[in-house]
């Protein structure tokens, strides 16, 4: 194996844990922070989240920061049911439409979507 190929592997293996870590924290209490600006350097290797996980966790950390509940926030969002709300901030079956996304934008115009793809 070159050295090339093990770089690719690690980078892989890295998306992978980088990805269950966020998955698996779905119930915590815990706010992952964004990097503050565009990281580079010998040193460190960027890993792209899945966009599902990522919209999950930017949703959730939006709302927490505001100090709302989920139902609070489904209220505001205009969602009939607070599980259809925990859908999307559930990794595994976050996949709003375009009108709904929408709707959390306007609600939640500090969202960052240029982060999520």
């Amino acid at each position: 194996m070159t050295q090339a190929d093990s770089l690719d592997e690690l980078k892989v293996n890295i998306r992978e844990v980088l990805n269950l870590y966020l998955n698996e924290n779905e119930d915590s209490k815990s706010v992952f922070p964004l990097p503050k600006k565009k990281m580079s350097g010998k040193n460190i290797v960027l890993a792209a989240v899945d966009p599902k996980i990522a919209f999950s966790q930017i949703l959730r950390m939006t709302r927490l920061k505001r100090g709302l509940s989920q139902k609070q926030a489904a209220l505001l969002i205009g969602m009939k049911n607070l599980y259809s709300y925990q859908r999307l901030e559930s990794p595994k079956s976050a996949n709003p439409a375009l009108s709904t996304i929408a709707r959390i934008k306007s609600v939640f115009p500090e969202l960052a979507l240029d982060q999520v793809v």
